[in-house]
């Protein structure tokens, strides 16, 4: 069996916003289509939990991971690592190294190869890379109308692989085309002319030392993918890329913007899913210089998608089909900080304290239940004595993170803070036993009704005094879930 991409997961936001509404309010720097939007209580460590969990749901079993390579140019953090929370709230093991690659939206490449590396090499371990990013732009720049906020995560593994790399390629130049200090929330964009005429004949570099590196020739390849935040440059570079008619992947970026660090990632999930063994993809990335990725796809795809299939795992054009487009734009600038409204009359929230959240990590962050041993009960949050036998130190742990439920009561509190009120809070019975109550998410209040089917999903709640507070809450469930489709 070969190593290589052995599974992989997409997370595209529930909410959209229509491109006309910037006009509709601003009078100018709208335009056709919408873009993915996260919500007010995701960022980009969020959405990569979430791209993480589809990727290792459907997973080929190759052992647990070893490394897990978190990227994204919009960090929760700074001078402390990301990729912890993900791996803390995927529920990897101790043993399993986080590591986050910041900086620009090139980085994720390099996250990727490193997971690659790690994979296909001497040490031959599981690697689990995740590529997260959430884009803004200033209302009405032509960031915040083409940008869309999205995730993906890829699986490498020795063995089992449905996608082998064979060849690659770099170019590299130092050149000021888009940049963003610390503390500023936007980023700074030169001239285009000047961006598209240094970043087409590195593409071309790259693209064809790829393909010098796999044996092949530009006839070859069956699906090109052609990323980067430059579109100038983009669309010069896909014109003159050489490949056969219908070789192109599709564009995603009318429905859901372009996603940044995870373009390339979700292009490429996109093709697979789409894709058939022995087909030969080339993914061509361009920031701050340009890469370009050939990879060969294997007789294991099939039997991926089917487990993916079995599994509920949504593909990237379902999250296309299923986002929800009639977000207002105040709202979208209120999420993104650029509108400050009146908050509730309520004390602001606290931060968390550091003893507390880590004695809980297990409930905080992997959602791990408890289930009696003697009779059957489960507790959440969990606890040492039962509430139904009384026993004692006679618990399982029990991760809950993808179990389903059914809302069996709930409520709307118009005065909770929250930047999206009213504050839905729902008691949810799980599949399998124990009831909970939490927060509900990307619902609308006057949507919602007793047994409606929830799934749950790991958010951030609020941020006080620059730490983020994390936690999981319900939303609605897309469709029957997995176990009811396998008739369980």
């Amino acid at each position: 069996m070969s190593g290589g991409i052995a599974s992989w997961g997409t997370y595209l936001p529930y909410w959209r916003l229509q491109r006309a509404a910037i006009a509709g309010v601003l009078g100018s720097g709208g335009g056709r289509g919408t873009r993915a939007v996260a919500s007010h209580d995701e960022d980009t460590t969020t959405l990569g939990v979430e791209a993480g969990r589809r990727a290792l749901a459907a997973g080929p079993g190759a052992g647990p991971v070893r490394d897990l390579f978190f990227s994204t140019p919009d960090p929760g953090y700074l001078d402390k690592t990301s990729a912890t929370t993900v791996h803390a709230a995927l529920g990897l093991g101790r043993a399993c190294g986080a590591y986050d690659f910041a900086g620009s939206s090139r980085s994720a490449t390099g996250a990727l190869l490193q997971a690659l590396g790690a994979a296909t090499g001497s040490g031959r371990a599981t690697t689990l890379a995740v590529l997260s990013d959430l884009r803004t732009g200033l209302a009405g720049s032509a960031e915040e109308r083409d940008s869309g906020d999205g995730a993906a995560a890829l699986v490498c593994a020795p063995d089992g692989a449905v996608a082998e790399l064979v060849g690659r390629g770099a170019a590299s130049d130092e050149f000021l085309d888009r940049w963003r200090v610390p503390g500023e929330t936007d980023s700074h964009v030169w001239e285009e002319r000047f961006g598209e005429e240094l970043y087409v004949p590195l593409a071309r570099e790259a693209f064809a030392a790829a393909l010098k590196d796999a044996g092949l020739a530009e006839g070859d390849v069956d699906h090109a993918i052609v990323t980067g935040l430059h579109v100038r440059a983009v669309k010069a570079v896909t014109k003159g890329l050489g490949v056969r008619e219908g070789a192109l992947a599709p564009d995603l970026t009318s429905s859901v913007g372009n996603l940044g660090a995870a373009q390339a990632a979700v292009a490429l999930c996109d093709v697979l899913e789409r894709g058939q063994p022995g087909q030969v993809i080339a993914v061509l990335s361009l920031a701050d210089g340009a890469d370009a990725l050939i990879l060969r796809t294997t007789q294991a795809l099939p039997g991926a998608l089917e487990a993916r299939a079995l599994a509920g795992v949504p593909s990237v054009a379902d999250q296309v089909a299923a986002g929800r487009d009639d977000l207002p734009y105040a709202t979208f600038l209120t999420w993104r900080g650029q509108m400050h409204r009146e908050p509730p009359r309520r004390p602001d929230p606290e931060r968390p304290g550091a003893p507390t959240v880590h004695r809980s990590e297990a409930w905080k962050y992997a959602f791990a239940a408890s289930r009696c041993q003697v009779c059957g009960f489960r507790h959440m949050p969990p606890t040492r004595a039962c509430l139904s036998c009384h026993s004692i130190d006679q618990m399982q742990p029990e991760r809950l993170a993808d179990v389903p439920g059914t809302v069996a009561t709930f409520t709307i509190d118009h005065l909770a803070f929250s930047l999206s009120p009213p504050v839905v809070g729902v008691i949810v019975d799980f599949d399998g036993g124990g009831r909970y109550r939490c927060e509900m998410t990307d619902v609308v209040a006057s949507e919602l009704s007793i047994g409606d089917r929830v799934t749950m999903t790991f958010r951030r709640v609020w941020t006080a005094q620059g730490v983020h507070n994390y936690f999981w809450k319900a939303r609605p469930a897309v469709g029957r879930a997995p176990d009811e489709e396998r008739g369980a």
